[in-house]
């Protein structure tokens, strides 16, 4: 069976998309829509822009959505998915490739998530970090041992799991980490803290947003970030998309759970090959590749 994920936050790179701007009328048409409805010229900040250009929320999120699902509708036919997930941003991608989403809706969608996320960044002082060489439950358990605001986020690969919250609590956890033995506890250049509860202000934005947008039935299960099982009705894809934004991503049990249900191969859609390397820690037996035109 076919898996196809798509990526998120920290996959761009500067000119990313303008093969696929080049090569394909159909992309070049959905990259200009694309500008219109953002109103601003996304695309010039893709193509020519600087690495701190599209490190800017408002930008870095509709782009690599962009990037994602241009790619998987130009694939046309060849994109035949028996399953579908995300990372993080990741999943409203999904979500339109599968047929759910329209892609102009879920490009606002992505355009008020990254705003709203934006401002919940500004309303605290929030970091996230990388612990590397421990286990989960490791992590889960000195994360509780912090008075301060702090929460497992990112469940990226067995032995990498995102820490995120505030400055403070971030620091404290990452100290004991390192008394319990991690290999690294490495700060990340983000925004804040995402998949925490200091993104509340930015869930409760997003909620009305979702609520009043058309989710239909997916072409194929998709497999939620907030628990990793497979979804196809759209009021509990929904109900998952809300839950997202201050609850943490478990990707490495969003892999093991579409292994279980017979996934054999994993198709990125998308910019970059991050989710690759993260499959192939959970299963190194198991056949990845890059969708291409």
């Amino acid at each position: 069976m076919k898996a196809y994920v798509f990526p998120g936050q920290g996959a761009q790179f500067p000119g990313m998309g303008k093969d696929l701007y080049e090569k394909s009328e159909e992309a070049k048409q959905l990259f200009e829509k694309a500008n219109a409805v953002l109103g601003f010229r996304i695309t010039d900040i893709l193509f020519n822009g600087t690495e701190e250009e599209l490190k800017q929320t408002k930008v870095t999120q509709p782009a690599i959505f962009l990037h994602s699902v241009i790619l998987a509708k130009v694939l046309g036919k060849d994109f035949k998915p028996d399953m579908v997930a995300g990372h993080s941003l990741g999943e409203f991608s999904a979500l339109v490739a599968a047929g759910a989403l329209s892609f102009e809706d879920g490009l606002r969608l992505v355009a008020a998530r990254a705003n709203a996320m934006q401002k919940a960044c500004e309303i605290q002082p929030s970091a996230m970090a990388a612990i590397l060489g421990l286990d989960d439950y490791t992590v889960e358990e000195v994360c509780q041992m912090v008075s301060e605001i702090v929460v497992p986020a990112n469940y990226n690969c067995p032995g990498q799991l995102v820490i995120s919250g505030s400055v403070e609590g971030v620091d404290k956890a990452c100290a004991l980490l390192t008394e319990r033995g991690a290999k690294r506890a490495l700060k990340l250049n983000v925004g804040g803290a995402f998949h925490s509860p200091l993104m509340e202000a930015a869930r409760v934005e997003l909620h009305s947003a979702i609520e009043k947008t058309i989710i239909k039935e997916p072409i194929c299960p998709i497999y939620q970030n907030i628990d990793a099982k497979p979804y196809t009705n759209p009021e509990s894809i929904k109900h998952n998309l809300i839950a997202q934004l201050t609850g943490a991503v478990r990707w490495t049990q969003t892999v093991e759970k579409m292994l279980e249900d017979g996934a054999t191969s994993f198709t990125e859609v998308g910019p970059g090959n991050v989710l690759q390397g993260l499959v192939k820690k959970v299963d190194r037996s198991v056949e990845t590749n890059s969708a291409t035109i």
